[in-house]
């Protein structure tokens, strides 16, 4: 029958990036369409993909408002813009593979569950961190009882310093005004992990503190410009905007340069730091959202989960996780190729290689995520292949729950209170 085939709604770094298993892949998926109203963006992508002059369009409404032409429809317009292209191609008969956060608001995506369900499309969305080998085989040595029944979850997210400076001070998901807070934006990845884990028990109520601690006027520095070209400082400054000079000097042209202009050389990131917003002072008060937070989580069956996310980190998105069970503790760090394990009677240490699984995905143009960008992927593809919803570990109602508890945890932290789960999804 050939390849599917796939419209893609916003040609910047995740549209890019999830597209390119058409080029890995081209007889199972073959990109028809692009809609992106920024000018180099939209060119560069309709290059990449040899895409005629009427595959082009500068709105996605232009592509909806025609007959259908593909089976797939890849939404990565900005997180607030999810909500209308989606509902749009889902009522085209278009199966949805759509970026998280699903939408800024519970209600948009209980709108969003029940448009696709009723439309009887297949729903992905990109939590990508259950894709990981390391997810997975942490998930299949829970649910297999080999470290008895779980007690406590520890989960910690290092953002990284400058990559939250980069994305959560000066990017796109600075302001909740524009965006929505950062647990969503940056961390239902790892509530949804967390769900994943503890799929046999549901959460009953869940406590969350987090603030705006350093980025903020208070902590300029004394004689720091507003702008980091023109700064005196800016040598002593770690969140100085140098750093992206200094990747394209060093001949670097992808994330995070490449998201400062689709052709980056010195000259075009010079002028985006004269101009942009990625050139201002991280300490000139234009973010709102946590630079850190921690989340609780009590079970039905007793088990208690503790997540942290912090920005002032060595390790980048590299998370580490530590399961407590009856029998057996589990741990792993998810830059590495192994998840570690402790048997109580045993007294026995066992490493678990993922080698084998991690090569699939080493010699694909999607390694993001440790592979996990390919294996979401091949997982959403394979599902419009059989037409088999189940194929996708991040469908509507594992989506659905974990975009609850999510909203659930910031409602706990902006009320300072216990939330208890009365309306949870289950």
């Amino acid at each position: 029958m050939g390849p599917l085939k796939a419209v893609v709604i916003g040609a910047g770094n995740r549209g890019n990036n999830y597209s390119d298993f058409a080029l890995d892949e081209p007889d199972r998926l073959l990109v028809v369409a692009v809609a992106e109203p920024r000018t180099r963006f939209r060119e560069k992508f309709a290059m990449k993909f040899s895409l005629a002059p009427n595959q082009v369009y500068k709105d996605w409404k232009e592509i909806a408002a025609l007959d259908k032409m593909a089976d797939i429809a890849i939404i990565t317009t900005p997180d607030q813009l999810h909500v209308a292209p989606c509902l749009a191609f889902a009522k085209g008969g278009y199966h949805i593979l759509l970026e998280k956060p699903m939408a800024v608001s519970y209600e948009d995506c209980k709108t969003i569950f029940s448009t696709c369900e009723s439309c009887g499309v297949i729903l992905a969305v990109c939590h990508v961190l259950r894709y990981t080998p390391q997810a997975r085989k942490i998930k299949e040595l829970i649910d297999s009882g080999v470290i008895g029944e779980v007690m406590n979850i520890q989960l910690l997210e290092p953002i990284g310093a400058k990559h939250f400076a980069h994305s959560f001070v000066r990017g796109n998901w600075r302001h909740r005004g524009t965006s929505a807070f950062s647990l969503l934006t940056k961390s239902c990845h790892d509530i949804d992990l967390i769900s994943c884990f503890m799929s046999r028990s549901k959460c009953i109520q869940v406590s969350s503190f987090g603030s705006l601690q350093h980025f903020k006027p208070a902590n300029k520095p004394t004689g720091a410009a507003s702008r980091c070209l023109d700064c005196f400082v800016k040598s002593k400054c770690p969140y100085s905007a140098q750093m992206y000079l200094d990747l394209v000097q060093a001949g670097h042209t992808g994330w995070p340069v490449k998201v400062l202009h689709a052709e980056p050389d010195i000259e075009n990131i010079t002028e985006a730091l004269r101009v942009g917003p990625y050139g201002q002072c991280v300490y000139e008060g234009l973010n709102d959202v946590c630079d850190n937070q921690v989340v609780n989580m009590q079970f039905e069956n007793g088990a208690s989960v503790s997540f942290t996310m912090v920005a002032g980190t060595e390790k980048v998105c590299q998370r580490h996780v530590r399961v407590f069970g009856s029998k057996g503790e589990l741990s792993c760090d998810f830059d590495s190729d192994h998840v570690r394990m402790f048997d109580f009677l045993s007294e026995e240490r066992t490493k678990i290689s993922l080698l084998e699984k991690m090569t699939c995905a080493k010699n694909s143009r999607l390694s993001g995520h440790g592979g996990a960008d390919y294996f979401m992927m091949e997982s959403f593809v394979k599902a419009v292949e059989n037409k088999e919803q189940s194929l996708v570990l991040t469908g509507p109602k594992e989506s659905l729950l974990s975009h609850y508890l999510c909203f659930m945890a910031e409602k706990s932290r902006t009320e300072n209170k216990v939330i208890q789960l009365t309306d949870a999804p289950y």
